[in-house]
């Protein structure tokens, strides 16, 4: 073989060569990121603190001003939330979570009592009885369906023991009923067709049961029922920033992974995470969520997400949890983390002047919610803006 044959081998064993390395590096970097486990590591990580340095010191909203609309606004329903698991300390070493499953239907935390009819938000219908009724009769005689159009419908007995307001339960006796509908919720404001249609549906449990209604006036309930939905709906508020890869894709378990160490446990739909509440029984503090599928493929670590939603329902969430604060925060973690941006729906770049507006209109909101006992988080808010 000739010096120049050779010469051309070796030459064309080195471009094959580093087609073959390119196209490795090309699949490398275009392959999703994946969660990363360290041996010995028996428990989750510990739930990042959002005063951390990572995230920086909690930030204070402005106080000034109020907006119709509030942007970037994403609506997202929310599961009950659970208690995230205690953090396991490792010695000597960073603290790294352990994978976390996102396809795992995780047991929630239901709420600790249902909210009952209150006057504020509910027309509420007097059923006088002439003595105590059991609460087994009671249940027997409920209608099939609990709603009223679009809007609930609930019967209520004054317990005998107790002297509470509550649910019919087995067991138990009453000595005074009622009867109540909603007078608005996200579907709108009560209207005629509705409102006789709760009389209807209450006239024929008060029949069943041997009671006599005391219906209020329609065009009253009527037009209270306008005058709420109207605040309403110019006082509702649901967050969405989305956080978008700016390089590699991400996993669903990478993307789970770092929200963990932010404390977000796995919600009831695959795909979705939440941050608890401090409290139980209340609305989770923020959702995170991605594409169902992904987190359901048969093999997730390899399906591609180029992004994420945070989200928050402002009127679900007590003022006091600072939840938009914590938004801020948790979004500017994981985008550092993950080595993404954070935008709006569009796809706009959200500056830190407009977070800090938009801050100070939530601000305001939260003084008017207060100002008709509607207060963020209360059991009435979260009916009404439901």
């Amino acid at each position: 073989m000739s010096t120049l044959q050779i010469s051309l081998a070796i030459i064309g064993g080195l471009v094959l060569a580093g087609v073959v390395a390119y196209n490795a590096w090309v699949t490398s970097k275009s392959a999703p990121r994946t969660a990363s486990e360290r041996p010995g590591l028996d428990g989750a990580g510990e739930p990042q603190s959002f005063e951390s340095p990572l995230t920086g010191p909690v930030i204070e909203p402005d106080h000034d001003g109020i907006s119709e609309r509030i942007e970037p606004v994403m609506g997202h329903p929310f599961e009950a939330p659970r208690e995230p698991e205690p953090p396991v300390a490792v010695d000597g070493e960073a603290r790294v979570p352990v994978v976390v499953p996102v396809t795992l239907n995780n047991v929630v935390s239901p709420p600790e009592k249902r909210p009952g009819l209150d006057a504020l938000i509910d027309v509420i219908t007097p059923l006088a009885v002439e003595g105590p009724v059991s609460g087994d009769a009671l249940l027997a005689a409920l209608p099939g369906t609990r709603r009223v159009g679009s809007k609930p419908f609930a019967v209520e007995g004054l317990n005998e023991t107790s002297g509470e307001w509550e649910s019919p339960r087995p067991g138990q006796r009453y000595h005074a009923l009622q009867a109540g509908v909603q007078l608005a919720n996200r579907a709108g404001a009560l209207n005629d067709i509705e409102f006789s249609e709760f009389v209807v549906k209450a006239q024929a449990f008060a029949d069943a049961v041997g009671a006599a209604p005391d219906f209020p006036d329609m065009r009253a309930e009527v037009a209270r029922a306008r005058e709420l939905d109207a605040f309403a709906s110019g006082h509702d508020a649901q967050l969405g920033f989305m956080l978008r890869a700016r390089r590699s894709a991400w996993s669903p378990g990478y993307v789970a992974q770092n929200a963990a160490r932010l404390g977000f446990v796995a919600g009831v739909l695959p795909g979705r995470m939440v941050l608890p509440a401090s409290a139980a029984g209340q609305a989770p503090i923020l959702s995170l969520a991605f594409d169902s599928q992904a987190a359901m493929a048969e093999d997730p670590e390899q399906s591609a997400l180029r992004e994420v939603a945070l989200s928050l329902e402002v009127t679900h969430v007590p003022r006091s949890e600072q939840p938009f604060v914590r938004m801020r925060q948790a979004a500017a973690a994981l985008a550092e983390a993950m080595e993404g941006v954070i935008t709006d729906d569009g796809g706009q770049l959200l500056s830190t002047d407009t977070m800090d507006g938009i801050g100070a209109d939530l601000e305001s909101l939260y003084d008017a919610l207060d100002s008709h006992d509607l207060s963020a988080g209360s059991p009435q808010a979260r009916r009404l803006f439901s």
